[in-house]
């Protein structure tokens, strides 16, 4: 569902569900068909109906893959369920051909793609200067790139694995974001994640590993930093010298409550 929501947000979709469908999310590969009604309104104070599938008679017909009259359409469905009625509020506002500074939505595949090493050395860039929550956007920018071209992939295929092969760096340097910003929980969801599809990512063992001992977490976290070691073993000093940090703060922290249980029952 993540993913879907990235899907969105990189072609400028803004989604509220009205009615929830049942069954699960879909992979709709090319050719498949889509049948559903549809009403196209602006974004002004009547909300001025512009089109209305059922003054026709019959639903729309989308067959993915083929790039229907917009495609934001597919996008669109993609990110719904059976019998779920949504409304969708779509950006429509275009940036010069070219510019690296447009918004993801408004860039042709192509252009995404061509896009993201420039956007990746922009995030690096700021967080060199310091400046944590734009490099935090420019990765978050990036991977939501790759995760729109990589839905339009069949999970496992060569492409959809060189897309995933793009966004695991990026995903470890939004975690890096993430810790400097004390949001611990983001980074071990993200970092399982990455671990749950490649065992051996070192750099995901240690992040993840630093966020279990921030979140107290000592067991999780000597685990994790114990199994990067031994991975790589270059890393066995600073590993070291991380788990001392976290006995030395979890040592501090017990000696601060029992300092304040006393103090209670004084």
């Amino acid at each position: 569902m993540a993913e879907r929501a990235l899907m969105l947000e990189a072609d400028g979709i803004v989604k509220r569900i009205l009615h929830v469908g049942t069954g699960p999310l879909l992979d709709f590969v090319n050719g498949t068909k889509a049948t559903f009604h549809y009403q196209t309104m602006r974004c002004d104070a009547d909300r001025t109906l512009v089109d209305d599938s059922r003054d026709r008679g019959k639903p729309m017909e989308l067959i993915i893959g083929k790039q229907f009259k917009l495609p934001v359409w597919e996008t669109i469905i993609s990110s719904m369920r059976q019998g779920e009625v949504s409304e969708f509020q779509c950006d429509t506002k275009a940036e010069e051909p070219g510019s690296y500074e447009q918004e993801a939505w408004a860039m042709s595949d192509e252009e995404k793609l061509a896009a993201v090493p420039h956007i990746h050395e922009e995030g690096n860039r700021l967080f060199k200067a310091g400046r944590v929550q734009e490099a935090t956007k420019k990765y978050h920018d990036a991977i939501a790139c790759l995760k729109n071209l990589q839905m339009k992939e069949r999970p496992g295929d060569e492409q959809w694995l060189a897309l995933d092969a793009m966004i695991t760096p990026l995903l470890l340097n939004y975690c890096q974001c993430k810790m400097v910003s004390e949001e611990y929980y983001e980074v071990i969801e993200h970092c399982t994640a990455i671990l749950n599809k490649y065992e051996d990512n070192v750099k995901a063992y240690f992040k993840r590993g630093k966020a279990q001992g921030a979140v107290w977490n000592e067991v999780e976290a000597r685990k994790d930093l114990s199994k990067a070691a031994m991975l790589d073993p270059s890393l066995a000093s600073l590993v070291s010298r991380e788990l001392r940090q976290i006995e030395e703060k979890i040592r501090k922290k017990e000696q601060e409550e029992k300092s304040r249980y006393r103090t209670l029952f004084q």
